[in-house]
This record gives structure tokens, C-alpha cells and sequence, in this order.
């Protein structure tokens, strides 16, 4: 059953050549924003991991990895990466990369449990970065310098895409709002998780919402986040706990808070031993990964992933990711979407 977001009104500003054309200006340009301003290395990434290391990303802990056999190593399983949460870690730890620098690579992965709607496809492709810190940079301001570093890519990226189409007109705030998950719930008691995005992304524009993973004043996570990358029980000096976010804009179009980042600081050994504990996931110790970052043998670091087809979507205005990339779609949706002038790739 199709789980479409009808708009309330949509119209297509861009034909198909003048879309693809689009989406290669945007890419192209963000990335090299993204690599100036946190000073990024492109490396190449993998499609695919070895089962049972402990490098692919867990997400919420539900989603299953596409897994397939490898017949020139007995079989052995690989699975498709999720993300390259974890892989980016060791790669900084394998290149020898100083405090200050990083690394970035375009992802891209396959998940297969994923909802189908306006903003989420069976195909994923992300800028997935990480970049090395010192033990003084984890802290909440740090992190805070990064995310306007990221959100000013952003807004160079939508004034060019204006500039190239002069029927786009910007609509992102000048500046992003922080806030933090256990305030915004104190804000709306009485909101689910959505409900409380869509009404502060519609207040300000733009906002990093603070400390996804770890448990609220109800009992509940704003979200879910897997216990080994992201760190969501560090304390802060501002009295709340976590050391990651998301940023989420409004977005006109759909009438609703649309993500394009997931990032944080991620777990050093103390906060990997608590998380793995608080999720009763410690056996996890043992494996590839955790391991090396237990004997300390990988940098400090922060990292995150930014969503391609869906920053291409926003800053062109389209209503469906489908109009981006190309993916497998219900049929009733691709028939009413068809329908509704939105035709999918």
C-alpha cells in the first residue's frame, strides 16, 4: 500500500534533461564546499564488507544487510554497507590522517527494509565524511562549529542552483537552530518524535536537533541510534547528554521537517563500554572493530553522512527522491505520482 506524501500543491520547475543536469551541478559543487570547508580528502569506498567484523553500520539494530556468498573465499559472507559509519574510522587510522583533516567518499548502499515514500528509497547515496579530532575537540561547541560549516555548503550549493534556475527561489534560513531532543520534548510533552521536528523545523527554518540514541524524560529516544559509532551519553557542560544530531530543514513543498544530515562525535572506548552495556549489546566487544578501538589503536574522531538524492531533491524542488534517482517503486505509487506530475526515474 502506497505510503505517498501528496503535496498540497506541486508544481515541476525543471524538466528531465534540465533535472539531471541539476543533480550533477549540486553534487559536483557540494562536494568540493564540503571538502574545503572540513578540510576532506576523497577516498574510495566500499559497496560491500565482510559479515561479522563489526564495520557495517547497524542503524537501529532491525535492518537487515543484503548478504551474499563469496565463492573465492569459501563462502564467506559479505554484506552490503548500510552506511560507512565505522569504515571511515579505520580508513583515518590506515592513512595516518592528522587532527584537523579528513576523509570523505560517496556511499552507496542498499537497504532493504527501508518504508518507500517521497523521502526514502531502497537505494542510498550519501557523502559519508569523518575527520580527526583531538581529545579537547569533543564537546558540544565543536561539534556546533561543524554543523554551521556544513549548513553554510548548503546554503553556497542552493544559491548557485538558484542562480543556474532562476524559477527556484531560495527558501532556507540565513542560520540553523540547536537545540537539544530533551528540550524540544519538554517544549511539546504531549508530540510524538515527527510532531516535534515538523513543528521546530517549521519555527526556524532550519535545526540541529542534539543527542539521537539515549533515553528522554519519557523513557523514549528522539531516535534510534546503533551503540558504536555515534556518542549519545557523554554529558555535556550545557547538563544534557549526547554528542550527536541530525539537521533538519522545513521544507515547503512536502509541509514537513525533512532530514539531510546524521552525525555526531563519535564513541571513544569509556562511551563504546557504556553504550554496548546500556543496549546489551557487549558482545560486540570482541569483534574486528571494536577491538581496535578498544586497544586504541583508531583516532578520536567526528563524522556523519549527508543525504545526496535528497539534499538534489530539496534544492530542486522536487516532491519525490524518485524524481533524483533511479530505484524500484510500488506500482500504485509510480502510478499516482505519474498522476500528480512527478514522474520516477
Amino acid at each position: 500500500m502506497s505510503k505517498l506524501i501528496i503535496p498540497t500543491y506541486y508544481e515541476r520547475l525543471l524538466d528531465m534533461k534540465q533535472t539531471e543536469q541539476g543533480i550533477k551541478q549540486i553534487k559536483d559543487f557540494f562536494q568540493m564546499n564540503l571538502s574545503t570547508e572540513l578540510r576532506l580528502r576523497r577516498v574510495t569506498a566500499p559497496l560491500f564488507v565482510l559479515k561479522g567484523l563489526g564495520i557495517n553500520d547497524d542503524l537501529n539494530g532491525v535492518e537487515r544487510a543484503v548478504t551474499f556468498p563469496i565463492k573465492d573465499l569459501g563462502d564467506a559472507k559479505a554484506e552490503v554497507v548500510h552506511s560507512l559509519a565505522k569504515w571511515k574510522r579505520l580508513t583515518l587510522a590506515e592513512y595516518e590522517v592528522e587532527p584537523g583533516y579528513g576523509v570523505y567518499a560517496d556511499m552507496n548502499a542498499i537497504r532493504a527494509d527501508e518504508e518507500l515514500d517521497n523521502l526514502h528509497s531502497l537505494y542510498v547515496d550519501q557523502w559519508d565524511w569523518e575527520a580527526v579530532i583531538t581529545r579537547e575537540d569533543r564537546n558540544l561547541d565543536f561539534l556546533k562549529r561543524v554543523v554551521r560549516r556544513i549548513y553554510a555548503a548548503i546554503l553556497r550549493t542552493e544559491y548557485l542552483t538558484c542562480e543556474t534556475y532562476n524559477q527556484i527561489k531560495p527558501f532556507l534560513p540565513r542560520d540553523i537552530h540547536f537545540i537539544h531532543s530533551e528540550d524540544l520534548l519538554a517544549m511539546y510533552p504531549d508530540k510524538s518524535v515527527k510532531e516535534r521536528e515538523d513543528l521546530i523545523a517549521k519555527k526556524y527554518g532550519a535545526v540541529f536537533i542534539i543527542g539521537i540514541g539515549g533515553k528522554l524524560a519519557n523513557g523514549e529516544p528522539h531516535d534510534g541510534r546503533a551503540p558504536d559509532y555515534d556518542d549519545w551519553t557523554t554529558e555535556t557542560a550545557e547538563g544534557h547528554r549526547g554528542l550527536n544530531g541530525d539537521i533538519l530543514i522545513w521544507y515547503p513543498i512536502l509541509d514537513r521537517a525533512v532530514e539531510l544530515s546524521s552525525m555526531g562525535i563519535r564513541v571513544d572506548k569509556e562511551s563504546l563500554l557504556r553504550q554496548l552495556k546500556l543496549s546489551g549489546e557487549e558482545g560486540r566487544e570482541k569483534l574486528y572493530f571494536h577491538q581496535k578501538l578498544l586497544a586504541g589503536e583508531l583516532p578520536l574522531s567526528i563524522g556523519g553522512g549527508i543525504g545526496q538524492s535528497r539534499l538534489c531533491m530539496v534544492l530542486l524542488h522536487k516532491a519525490h527522491v524518485g524524481e533524483i534517482q533511479a530505484s524500484i517503486w510500488p506500482d500504485d505509487m509510480v502510478k499516482e505520482c505519474e498522476a500528480l506530475g512527478m514522474p520516477l526515474i
